[in-house]
């Protein structure tokens, strides 16, 4: 389980493509130190496990469901990948409740420039619009958003000049894709509604 508070920004130093597998390594940040092979981490909002510990990098199997369900089948050495690791239960709470199982790959329509932040569009599936409503949450890339307007076909984040300096979304234009977690509880509450 995981926040939505990204922590750091890590380089892809390697990725090796195999039959349904694809192991991906990445650059540890100092702040990880602790992190033990086992431990579940984040990766643009995907819970990955460690599986390997080398000096100063992480290494992550990611299998064939993976690489079909998320935007990591497009990931390259030298890229960069939002990282967060799983929270702690003793630990504040900053963003929402976010599991690391991505429901699907949505692509950014719209990136308007306002004062002082950024408004990012973004279209998923049709499925996924039931589970968004204004003021609601959503993991964009693992960030914990809060749901701007809702269409339709497309809701609205917005990003303040800090999230887009210390995660990867500053990066992302009209065209692109990203991984969409909506939310847990949003979810539950239609399912026990029939």
């Amino acid at each position: 389980m995981f926040t939505g508070i990204v922590e750091a920004v890590a380089t892809v130093t390697s990725l090796i493509r195999k039959k349904n597998l694809y192991v991906l390594t990445v650059a540890k940040p100092a702040l990880f130190d602790d992190v033990k092979v086992g431990d579940s981490i984040a990766n643009d909002g995907v819970c990955l496990t460690v599986t390997s510990l080398r000096a100063g990098a992480l290494q992550f199997d990611l299998m064939k469901e993976t690489l079909e369900a998320t935007t990591l089948k497009h990931a390259a050495t030298g890229g960069k990948l939002n990282l967060e690791r799983a929270m702690k239960a003793d630990a504040r709470l900053g963003g929402h409740f976010v599991t690391g199982h991505v429901d699907a790959v949505a692509c950014i329509t719209k990136v308007r420039t306002l004062a002082n932040y950024v408004e990012y569009r973004i279209t998923p599936d049709k499925a996924l619009m039931r589970y968004l409503v204004p003021k609601g949450s959503v993991a964009v890339d693992g960030i914990s958003l809060t749901v701007g307007e809702v269409t339709k076909k497309w809701f609205a984040v917005y990003f303040i000049p800090h999230t887009l300096e210390v995660t990867t979304i500053g990066a992302k234009k009209a065209g692109d894709h990203v991984n969409i977690e909506t939310d847990l509880l949003a979810k539950y509450i239609l399912k026990s509604k029939g």
